[in-house]
């Protein structure tokens, strides 16, 4: 089948609606912070707002598992690392490197995932990757520098950073498994059951490792401050499940179906802006002059990486998008 070139319709409508659910998904995981912050203020361990994170997403997507209940024996392999990597090991390794390093070094070094992303594709896939990509991602990387501030309160704890760059190696892992079998066509995993059984094996692996019958489950029932205005517990948790992990995972893996890993990974480095302008707002953590500045050079980036012109000699180079796909066929299950 000959390959649709850049300029086609189709495929500008399709990386067009990849860029909107990239943007929304970042938006999405973006929000996330600014509601566990409080409830980890009212008393929560943070593992433990990851374990209900995840687990109540996997109860809200238990029907799609079902849908899809051949998918495990089509695909464990992908299920299971897309549950222990892109669920459980990028939320579990981020908030245990919280606990050694500051909030900025470990956002920073999750989001170098772009960068390893580029790695992955150009030395293990061995294909080319455009100049634009690659100072897309050198752009983003650096505004980020800028947006968490990463001068301020720099300790080199050892653990601390290889828990982080745990975090970012995962984030790759999410990625990457989220393109696996997009050049399939109908044969393709369905995305929305690939997300329901991740978050699954997510769920399990981190009631094994957070224990979570030791949580304080009373801090649910009351209320949680968000800048001194008393919000309810309860509705701080729903959004964490429903748009900050539900509507977050979804978008993201459909984005990068429609994109690559790569531009999508770089998309996704909003997240570290949204996150600071919703903290700003909501929380009261006001931005500085170098975080402003640091906004714009990671919009650019994103920019640079989603606008780029094919490797040449590559029929899937890294910043084109991939074929569109139904997420899945009425009457049938992945």
């Amino acid at each position: 089948m000959p390959v649709r070139t850049s300029d086609s319709s189709p495929s500008r409508h399709g990386k067009g609606v990849g860029l909107g659910l990239a943007l929304l998904s970042a938006v999405a995981f973006g929000g996330s912070g600014v509601a566990a912050k409080p409830l980890i203020e009212a008393g929560l361990d943070p593992l433990h707002v990851v374990w209900l994170r995840v687990t109540g997403a996997a109860l809200v997507m238990l029907p799609l598992a079902v849908r899809h209940r051949a998918l495990p024996r089509r695909r464990p392999g992908l299920l299971a690392g897309f549950g222990l990597l892109a669920v459980a090991g990028v939320q579990a390794c981020y908030f245990a490197s919280l606990s050694r390093i500051p909030v900025g070094v470990a956002l920073l070094i999750e989001y170098l995932a772009p960068a390893l992303v580029l790695g992955w594709v150009r030395f293990v896939q061995r294909r080319p990757v455009t100049r634009a990509a690659a100072v897309g991602v050198v752009l983003a990387v650096g505004g980020l520098a800028c947006v968490v501030e990463v001068w301020s309160g720099l300790r080199f704890d050892a653990l601390g950073l290889l828990l982080a760059l745990g975090a970012a190696c995962c984030q790759v892992g999410y990625f990457v498994l989220s393109d696996q079998g997009s050049d399939a066509g109908d044969e393709a995993p369905d995305p929305l059951g690939v997300i329901a059984y991740g978050l699954l094996v997510g769920a399990a692996v981190l009631t094994a490792v957070t224990r979570p019958w030791s949580m304080d489950w009373a801090v649910l029932t009351g209320t949680a401050r968000m800048d001194g205005t008393p919000v309810a517990a309860v509705a701080l948790l729903a959004w964490i499940v429903l748009v900050a992990t539900v509507v977050a995972y979804v978008t993201g893996v459909l984005a990068v179906r429609r994109l690559s890993p790569q531009v999508a990974g770089v998309v996704a480095c909003l997240e570290a802006v949204i996150a600071t302008v919703l903290a700003w707002i909501l929380l009261g953590e006001h931005l500085s002059a170098p975080q402003l500045a640091g906004g714009v050079i990671v919009l650019a980036g994103a920019f640079i990486a989603q606008s780029s012109t094919p490797a040449k000699g590559s029929e899937r180079p890294v910043a084109s998008g991939g074929p569109e796909r139904k997420l899945s066929r009425p009457g049938t299950a992945a």
